[in-house]
């Protein structure tokens, strides 16, 4: 059975990328998700195809929710991975993002169905976003990291190279499926500071689209979510401040990221390795996350 359901035809695009996020342990802080959603509501992204949940997910894990609707009929929301599409403004390219949940089943399977979408559409580059908890503040740059299948990918939008070696998500599957396909493939990780794990975190989504739309020098706005993280940060401050023992983990986060920058004579905390993640940072994440969906 064909798990892809094509809602409108399949689309003719111009040198096509597809950009790909999950909800779940890939997405910390909701950056990579909400940073495709708000690509999506700018560039004006239509549907055409989605990834049939059925296949893919454990309904005891990853739940149906019904909410009302407008009429105030009660709706049933299924978890999904959906697919859009939109020109990118300034450039003569078209992206694909595919945003949804990170199935519970079937990576391979759910993997191949996406490169399958690839080919059928002509994708000439997959890139993956994540983010995930490490020990940085709110109040230095968010630290990017990433691979890419073409070292030059990195250094056009000036992100670290990770060497990060341990467990991954379906993120970390579907980069490693693109390279193996032989396709250009670019995975790209925020850290979100921990002490905001249950919190969407509006500065780390700013970075992640930002970079996005920097690798192919686009003509999109961001004004509004960099406002978001403005006003985000000041409102964290001011929760920060009010918690004498979390202000003082804060300020000692800062010393050390401040330390690092002027042991490596660079002001860009963004790009020290002591911002990047680790493979225990990465595997803690895990266990957190776990820990807090049991609960």
């Amino acid at each position: 059975m064909d798990v892809v359901r094509y809602t409108q035809a399949a689309p003719l695009l111009r040198r096509p990328v597809l950009i790909a996020a999950f909800q779940g342990w890939n997405d910390a802080g909701e950056c990579a998700s909400a940073a495709l959603d708000a690509l999506a509501v700018e560039l004006e992204a239509a549907p055409f195809a989605e990834i049939d949940g059925e296949e893919f997910f454990d309904f005891q894990v990853a739940r149906p929710t019904i909410h009302q609707g407008p009429d105030g009929a009660r709706v049933l929301d299924w978890p999904e991975n959906r697919l859009r599409w939109a020109g990118l403004p300034g450039t003569d390219r078209d992206v694909v993002l595919l945003n949804g949940t990170e199935p519970n089943l079937r990576w391979r399977t759910f993997s191949r169905a996406v490169l399958e979408v690839a080919d059928r559409l002509g994708i000439e580059l997959v890139v993956t976003v994540g983010a995930l908890q490490v020990d940085v503040p709110h109040t230095r740059p968010t630290p990017l990291t990433g691979s890419a299948t073409d070292p030059a990918l990195l250094e056009r939008i000036g992100v670290a190279t990770s060497d990060y070696e341990g467990p991954t998500g379906i993120t970390g599957v579907l980069h490693q499926a693109v390279a193996d396909a032989g396709l250009a493939g670019l995975s790209l990780w925020a850290g979100v500071p921990h002490y905001l794990a249950g919190a969407s975190f509006a500065t780390g989504t700013l970075a992640l689209a930002e970079a996005l739309v920097g690798l192919f020098d686009a003509d999109v706005s961001l004004d509004e979510l960099a406002r978001d993280a403005i006003t985000q940060r000041e409102e964290i401050g001011e929760l920060v401040a009010d918690d004498e023992e979390l202000a003082s983990y804060v300020s000692e986060l800062e010393e050390r990221i401040d330390a690092a920058a002027d042991a490596l004579g660079s002001t860009d905390t963004a790009e020290l390795p002591d911002s990047s993640v680790s493979g225990d940072e990465l595997a803690a994440e895990l266990e957190r996350y776990l820990r807090d969906r049991d609960r």
